[in-house]
């Protein structure tokens, strides 16, 4: 059960979470379009609008990635590492799974050209 800053573990009883630094709580605000933009879409539309709103989220998402990157350079306070590393890596997750879709439907139209 993890209340605030306190989480209770059964074995060890209460531990109080503390940061060493209050300048790492940082102020930067990651943006979570992606959840937003699918949530808020009707199932309606073609599939190629499907696609390329996905990788337009995926696109978002790495640009989005390039400026916390850069912000973290020029203005470190402002910036909390997790931010970015969280960031960084549904970037990661979004590209890979981008990739692996694009893969697969390669692959299902070789397949289907082969079998004509």
């Amino acid at each position: 059960m993890i209340s605030g800053n306190n989480m209770k573990i059964e074995q060890f009883g209460t531990l109080l979470l503390q940061r060493s630094n209050e300048g790492h709580f940082g102020n930067a605000k990651i943006n979570n379009s992606y959840e937003n933009q699918f949530a808020a879409k009707k199932t309606e539309g073609s599939f190629q609008s499907f696609l390329m709103d996905a990788m337009n989220t995926v696109n978002t998402q790495q640009t989005n990635v390039s400026k916390i990157q850069e912000k973290l350079i020029t203005d470190p306070d402002s910036v909390d590492i997790h931010d970015v590393t969280i960031a960084m890596s549904k970037a990661r997750m979004s590209l890979n799974l981008a990739q692996n879709v694009i893969d697969r439907l390669v692959s299902g139209w070789n397949e289907i050209t082969t079998t004509r």
